[in-house]
C-alpha cells in the first residue's frame, strides 16, 4: 500500500506543505480534509459505521464519507473519489461550508482539520468498501439529534461538531421544499 499524504494548511486553507497522514496525525497539524453528508428524497441522512480496523474511531457512526485530499487533487474531486471509493456512490456533490476542528484520541492520534463539508442527494443502496465501512443506514435527523443527545459515545467526533451546522442547513434546504 502506498503512502498517503496530506495537505497541510494555515487557518485560511492555504497549503503550507506535504506530510505523510499519519504523520500528520501524530503531530496534530492542520490539514484539509472534507466531509459527504448525503441525503434521500425523504430526507433522511446517510450514515456509515466506520471499519472496525479503522486507525481511530473504528466502529463508530458518522456522515456517509470522511477523508483528505491527495496534493495536488481538488477537494471536491477528492469527494467525489472517496465516496465511490468507500460507498460505491457517484452523485453531484455541493460544498455548503467549512470549519475548523481539533480532536485528541486516545490512541495518541490527532484529528486537526480544516474540514470542507459537501452535500448530495442518493437513494438507492451503497455498495460499500467492507475496508472502510462496516454498515451503514439512513435515519431521520430528528432521530440522529435525539442519539446525539442520549448516547453520543457512538458518534465520531467529528460528526458530533459538525451535525448542528448540517441540521441548520437542512432545515432550509430540506424542510422548506
Amino acid at each position: 500500500m502506498a503512502t498517503e499524504h496530506v495537505i497541510l494548511v494555515n487557518e485560511k486553507d492555504e497549503p503550507v506543505g506535504i506530510m505523510e497522514k499519519m504523520e500528520a496525525h501524530l503531530q496534530g497539524k492542520l490539514h484539509r480534509a472534507f466531509s459527504v453528508f448525503l441525503f434521500n428524497n425523504k430526507g433522511d441522512m446517510l450514515l456509515q459505521q466506520r471499519a472496525f480496523a479503522k486507525y481511530h474511531s473504528p466502529g463508530l457512526w458518522s456522515n456517509a464519507c470522511c477523508s483528505h485530499p491527495h496534493p495536488g487533487e481538488e477537494t471536491l474531486s477528492a469527494a467525489g473519489r472517496r465516496t465511490k471509493e468507500e460507498l460505491g456512490i457517484e452523485v453531484p456533490l455541493k460544498k455548503q461550508f467549512h470549519f475548523i476542528y481539533k480532536a485528541q484520541f486516545e490512541n495518541g492520534l490527532t484529528e486537526y482539520e480544516f474540514d470542507h463539508v459537501f452535500t448530495g442527494s442518493f437513494n438507492g443502496e451503497p455498495i460499500v468498501n467492507p475496508e472502510e465501512v462496516y454498515d451503514y443506514s439512513f435515519q431521520p435527523l430528528a432521530e440522529i439529534k435525539q442519539l446525539l443527545q442520549t448516547d453520543p459515545h457512538q458518534f465520531t467526533a467529528w460528526f458530533k461538531i459538525i451535525f448542528p451546522e448540517i441540521e441548520k442547513w437542512w432545515m432550509i434546504n430540506y424542510r422548506s421544499s
